[in-house]
């Protein structure tokens, strides 16, 4: 054992960081060119005016979508597909047609007491006319005030001398049939074509899955079956999950408006789940038609309010806290991509491309994950992005932001070690960031950056022990050995043999290491990890000195653990191990080649010298916890 304050720290414009497996970082976005804007305009624009062709196309695809599941469970249980198609349509139209006809009757009922309401809601009307209109006079009275006067008006023209309207003639029967005929031939219009369009895509389903699979060629076989399964799965989970959210909203809502006494309670609650599946503007239609209704039924305003109120914090409630959750996680979208797509496919195709926006997105996003042309739609819109907790950790060590690493990293402690952590998260990450420092992408404050978030958590995750000794709160690490300042901080807690000596023999585990940024960080973060496993681990930097060598302290020693070296050091790593086994020989030499050290030196060379060979943090902790428990 010898004074590792001695050892001169290493002060290097590069971040300490391992030659560890390097992740495969994502591949850039390809950059827009002039090609691309033209198709993305050109799309929008067929999107656009191509809307009466192409939106009942996608109202029946999403449909087919959705009843493809309900097709298959019919089918598992014995039918044949036509039949089993035949049942589900006509049960889903008997649903909601039985639906559409009890709706309707209760808004008859409802519209047939509204007479009797007139005289309310007209004063109450007048009454928020007033109270709108009063600060507007009161203004324009203080600019009258201090405006000059203006030049007097002309006298009205007397009453006899205006034109009198002509009354109102009522219209005739034929012309009121005429005219409701014509409101709804549009919508039933559409619908039947929607539907004609839905059955054809069912009976065509398996010749239109080969068509597609065809047209993406034979060696995609694979990825467009899986994208055809996601796509399907992901739009079939929306429906069902929406379905669940609308019910129970509905319900929730009948009940509270039932408890404050608004009477046609249940017709309301349903009004409100039917229009909820239209996102954000039917949400507002409901609560508009229950406030004009409880207006209308109550002489004040006290039912008025505590209905707003109810309806306003079940909508807050669901939208901001259940839905995007629920939605995020069935369909795979972000919540800013549920709002940004509602937009998009509200402006292009109106209501109906209100009401199918997210399923619209939820395909985008499948095929994005599959087609490298809609690749930035599914990073953009998915629900997480595809970077590795690894990458996550190197992008916030870059800007500093520790307290969200820690928090992260203290999430995963909570069921795993800080060996796996290392393994997985730590050592990864600083190889990204190694990557980088070679290319010259790093700057000073970046490295600093790094350097700190590294020292707090190894600090703060796995500390060093015993009582902590005062230091001061900024420690500017940009010319420091990252390694060698944790060794240092263990040291001043431990005392200089980083721990007692009388121990019993063969309990001691060596972290060794090159006096280099690399290794002494390795050390020192694997003799924290074996130390929060139990194991009497301490770290040195090699050559060991033998002016302070004790043999009889080498007994003491079981495990010596070293970094597998870089190519460039590989000589002086063999001197530095072959006087370790001089002064240690009855230890156990294990080197550490984590998975992806491309720099290391030639394997034989490395393996003769050595009597182990370990891949991981956590292949460490394994080999020696068992080996101390026993002796």
């Amino acid at each position: 054992m010898h004074d590792d304050t001695n050892v001169i720290m290493m002060k290097s414009p590069h971040l300490p960081v391992p030659t560890v497996a390097i992740l495969p970082s994502p591949q850039p976005i390809a950059r827009l060119q002039a090609g691309s804007i033209l198709g993305a305009g050109c799309l929008l624009t067929a999107l656009h005016f191509g809307r009466p062709v192409l939106q009942p196309i996608a109202l029946a695809a999403i449909l087919s979508l959705v009843a493809a599941p309900l097709i298959r469970a019919l089918c598992r249980l014995g039918l044949r597909r036509l039949p089993a198609m035949v049942a589900v349509l006509l049960l889903s139209g008997a649903c909601l047609a039985g639906a559409g006809l009890v709706l309707a009757f209760q808004l008859v009922a409802v519209s047939a007491e509204l007479p009797q309401y007139r005289a309310a809601i007209q004063r109450k009307a007048e009454t928020l006319r007033a109270a709108v209109e009063r600060p507007f006079a009161h203004v324009q009275a203080g600019l009258d005030a201090v405006a000059p006067l203006a030049p007097a008006a002309a006298p009205p023209a007397p009453a006899a001398q205006a034109a009198a309207p002509a009354p109102p003639t009522a219209p005739t029967a034929p012309a009121a049939l005429a005219k409701l005929a014509g409101l709804a031939w549009g919508p039933l219009g559409e619908t039947g074509l929607v539907l004609v369009l839905l059955m054809f895509i069912l009976l065509e389903h398996e010749s239109l899955q080969d068509r597609l699979i065809r047209l993406a060629g034979q060696a995609e076989v694979s990825r467009t079956v899986r994208a055809l399964a996601d796509a399907a799965r992901g739009v079939s989970r929306f429906f069902f999950c929406q379905f669940i959210v609308n019910t129970v909203f509905g319900a929730a809502m009948g009940l509270a408006l039932w408890a404050a006494g608004l009477p046609h309670a249940a017709l309301w609650g349903a009004l409100c789940g039917v229009l909820r599946f239209v996102p954000y503007v039917g949400a507002l239609a409901a609560g508009a038609a229950i406030a004009c209704f409880a207006a209308a039924v109550d002489p004040g305003w006290s039912l008025t309010l505590s209905c707003l109120a109810m309806f306003g914090a079940l909508e807050l409630v669901v939208a901001h806290l259940v839905e995007p959750k629920v939605y995020g996680l069935s369909t795979g979208l972000s919540p800013l991509a549920v709002v940004v797509s509602a937009l998009f496919w509200g402006t292009l195709w109106g209501p109906a491309g209100l009401l199918i926006s997210t399923p619209l997105t939820v395909c985008l996003v499948v095929a994005g994950r599959h087609v490298g042309a809609l690749e930035p739609l599914a990073i953009l819109f998915g629900q997480a992005p595809d970077v590795t907790a690894a990458q996550r950790f190197f992008q916030r060590g870059l800007s500093g932001e520790t307290g969200a690493i820690l928090r992260d990293a203290a999430a995963m402690l909570r069921r795993a070690s800080f060996a796996r952590y290392c393994d997985q998260i730590l050592l990864p990450g600083l190889a990204l960031a190694s990557s980088e420092l070679r290319l010259g992408l790093i700057d000073g404050a970046q490295r600093e950056h790094l350097r700190r978030a590294v020292a707090e958590v190894a600090e703060t995750l796995a500390p060093s022990g015993a009582a902590p000794v005062r230091r001061r709160r900024h420690v500017s690490l940009l010319d420091a050995n990252v390694g060698a300042h944790l060794r240092r901080l263990r040291e001043a807690r431990l005392g200089r043999w980083q721990g007692p000596l009388d121990v019993p023999q063969r309990s001691i585990v060596l972290c060794a290491g090159l006096a280099s940024e690399r290794d002494e960080l390795v050390g020192e973060l694997l003799a924290r990890a074996l130390r929060e496993a139990g194991v009497d681990a301490r770290s040195v930097a090699l050559p060991l000195p033998h002016t302070e060598h004790d043999a009889g302290k080498a007994a003491l020693v079981s495990t010596v653990f070293v970094p597998y070296p870089l190519a460039e050091e590989l000589e002086t790593w063999r001197r530095a191990v072959a006087a370790l086994r001089v002064l240690l020989p009855g230890a156990l030499l294990a080197t550490i080649r984590l998975p992806g050290d491309e720099a290391a030196g030639p394997a034989p060379a490395i393996l003769s010298a050595a009597d182990m060979d370990l891949r991981s943090f956590e292949e460490c902790v394994a080999f020696v916890a068992p080996r101390r428990t026993a002796g």
